[in-house]
């Protein structure tokens, strides 16, 4: 046996997941923890109370607290193996159970917000829970791959309580309420946007590993109605994932361009005589605001070909210009955050420069001493001779 199959058969034997694994019993444990009665409502009451506190305070260990109480993952998991055994009554518990979870879930966090006093000026944590981007999707597909796979280790970890913790299902929730309780329609939406795509990608993780790793698959006694329920549950799956592959994909779009955009801002402050003071990125567009000489052609040609260099289309570029004295308070202030800008990004690599001055002048002072060392070493020798 030569070097590379030694290499292949180390490798299969370090990533073989099978003889560590009991579907049987995940099977099991899955399906217990689909069901909303009893002991479960009461910690998803809590688990609510806590995260709403958190988000209410700006306070992200409180609201980490609350994802690790929270036993929403269960239905979500419970929904993605029932489609994945063809088990369509367990679907319809599944999904039931969940969606009497997010019901309860909104309206404690809802009356929570409307009860409380306190009112932040600027509420960062429920602000972070309106916008979903591809990151979401991605921690949320390997978060719930990771989750079905400790649920059918023999040995358990603490990987679920990891998983609750980066695929944040609870937050967007309460997040919502809070919307809901102000009507601030945006939070609600965008909130919930997070939550169905967190919990549409745990759902389809769990469908492709409980695939992967042939769970037992319900058997039913006719072929034909086989066949009805299988068509079935791939119709829910279709209805479960195209709305969330679709919403992937205009977030992977607005990333890009969202991150295009602020890169060519940061690197492009004047065109000739005229200058950018300030910009805003909106409904898929970004908004050039320049003072200084009146733009003409050459010039605008110019600031569109630049934009070009950054994958960004001309018609998603829209070019706002102010003389003096038309808006000089908005311009100046503008001007105040371009230049504060330009003068933090100077006090940032001066910084660099210094710590790589400190570094250069450890290693200077080190090989000095080396040498010294090594110096007295020759002249001890030498001595002794």
């Amino acid at each position: 046996m030569d070097f590379r199959d030694l290499l292949k058969r180390h490798l299969r034997e370090i990533t073989s997941i099978r003889d560590d694994l009991d579907t049987q019993a995940a099977a099991v444990n899955i399906r217990n923890n689909i069901y909303f009665k009893g002991p479960t409502v009461w910690i998803l009451a809590f688990s609510i109370v806590i995260a709403s506190v958190g988000l209410n305070i700006n306070s992200t260990a409180v609201i980490i607290g609350a994802m690790l109480i929270s036993p929403l993952m269960g239905p979500i998991i419970g929904l993605g193996m029932a489609v994945g055994i063809n088990d369509y009554e367990l679907v319809g518990d599944a999904f039931r159970n969940l969606i009497i979870m997010v019901l309860v879930s909104l309206v404690v966090s809802s009356v929570f917000f409307l009860l409380s006093p306190l009112r932040l000026a600027n509420p960062t944590e429920l602000a972070a829970r309106t916008s979903p981007t591809i990151y979401d999707v991605i921690i949320a597909l390997f978060g719930g791959m990771a989750g079905i796979l400790e649920q059918c280790r023999k040995e358990k970890g603490t990987v679920l309580s990891g998983v609750a913790i980066a695929t944040a299902l609870m937050p967007p929730l309460c997040t919502a309420g809070y919307g809901l309780a102000h009507g601030l329609w945006r939070y609600f939406f965008g909130a919930m946007g997070l939550f169905i795509i967190n919990a549409a990608f745990i759902a389809f993780a769990t469908y492709i590993f409980v695939k992967y790793l042939h769970f037992s698959e319900k058997l039913y006694v006719s072929r034909e109605k086989q066949k009805k329920i299988e068509m079935r549950i791939t119709l829910i799956l279709l209805l479960i994932m195209i709305p969330s592959l679709v919403s992937a994909f205009f977030l992977v779009r607005e990333n890009n361009f969202t991150t295009s955009a602020e890169n060519f801002v940061a690197e492009n402050h004047e065109f000739g005589n005229v200058f950018l003071y300030n910009h805003r990125i909106k409904d898929g567009k970004l908004e050039l605001y320049l003072a200084g000489e009146e733009l003409d052609e050459k010039t605008y040609s110019q600031i569109l070909d630049k934009a070009k260099a950054y994958r960004l289309k001309p018609a998603k570029i829209i070019i706002r210009q102010h003389h003096l004295g038309e808006n000089v308070d908005e311009l100046l202030e503008g001007l105040s955050t371009q230049f504060q800008t330009l003068l933090d990004q100077r006090d940032k690599r001066m910084d660099e420069l210094e710590s790589e001055n400190k570094s250069l002048k450890a290693a200077v002072d080190s090989m000095k001493k080396a040498a010294a060392a090594a110096s007295f070493e020759d002249n001890s020798k030498s001595g002794q001779e």
